[in-house]
């Protein structure tokens, strides 16, 4: 009620804000999940000009939406959380701690298909593409956008074809700058998937984007959602063309079969990643020269013990 009453004295806000903060901290703030956000949007949207109040705000919604995820609670937010945050995020483009702040919160919310549509509908791609370049450097802004890129590109709803293709050079050139940090290169080869899914990658983008494939598993064999997503991203690849298959079998750092039975080795037990194994070896086997590579590296023996280690799959 007190921040209703005072919706445009900008120190009650930001007072009331720091009191929820407190009360978050001490309780749990699920009961109060959607009147929480929207107060706080709300608070945002009409100071949007404080850098205080956005920051203290974007840190209680960042609390707040992490409780909610550990019970695994978080539903459709309010359509206005989304545009305060992009309000947020357009105003104060330069803000390289508060961005980080924005799109980890951007990332939480677009799980759910709703948010993911309510940003699409706001135009967000353009303005994560136009931040990722200003700060690529910033191992958090890349992952957290990632994150949202591969939530809109996966979605069902149609995304402006124009507006994916341009994510693709920027996501090439995160995966190239973070191939040491699994957790952004998970990032960036869940967004190539989903990119390649909608048919956003050109001819020309084909043979660079396997070679960072086969980066990424080699710098990080040992994540299964990297391998699993890299393993997609690849047949996905291979299914529109032969430019892919030969570069993987004749990458210059080491054939992709390798790699392949590298990640079998590691994650054997692991149904999903033993799954994709077996969708990128069905799209390379429609080429016959990696057909005959997988012969000669004696691929049979993989699937063998594949089809006796899963006899019901």
């Amino acid at each position: 009620e007190f921040m209703q009453v005072f919706w445009e004295i900008e120190e009650a806000q930001d007072k009331a804000i720091q009191l929820l903060a407190s009360f978050v901290r001490d309780k749990s703030a699920l009961p109060y999940l959607q009147r929480f956000t929207e107060l706080i949007a709300f608070a945002m949207k009409t100071h949007v000009d404080s850098l205080k109040l956005q920051e203290d705000g974007c840190s209680l919604l960042l609390e707040i939406l992490s409780q909610a995820l550990e019970q695994d609670v978080v539903g459709a937010l309010d359509e206005n959380v989304t545009v305060s945050l992009l309000e947020t995020l357009r105003k104060h483009s330069g803000n390289e701690e508060l961005l980080s702040l924005v799109c980890t919160v951007l990332m939480m919310i677009s799980a759910s298909e709703v948010a993911a549509e309510n940003l699409r509908k706001a135009g967000a791609i353009p303005d994560l593409l136009s931040i990722l370049r200003s700060f690529l450097h910033n191992e958090q802004i890349c992952l957290s956008c990632c994150g949202v890129l591969w939530s809109l590109a996966a979605s069902e709803n149609t995304v402006d074809q124009a507006v994916l293709k341009s994510a693709v050079p920027v996501t090439s050139a995160v995966l190239q700058e973070h191939l040491q940090n699994g957790a952004v290169t998970e990032s960036a080869c869940s967004a190539l998937w989903a990119l390649s899914l909608q048919g956003c990658l050109s001819e020309n983008d084909y043979e660079p984007t396997t070679a960072l494939l086969l980066d990424a598993l080699r710098m990080n064999p040992e994540r299964p959602v990297l391998v699993k997503n890299a393993f997609l991203a690849l047949a996905s690849l291979l299914r529109l063309s032969e430019i892919p298959a030969l570069r993987f079998i004749m990458d210059p750092k080491g054939n992709g079969i390798n790699l392949i039975k590298y990640a079998y080795h590691l994650h054997f037990d692991h149904p999903e990643v033993v799954e994709n194994i077996c969708m990128l070896i069905n799209e390379m086997l429609q080429y016959d020269e990696v057909v005959l590579d997988m012969r000669f590296q004696k691929m049979e023996e993989l699937l063998s013990e594949i089809k006796t280690s899963f006899p019901s799959s």
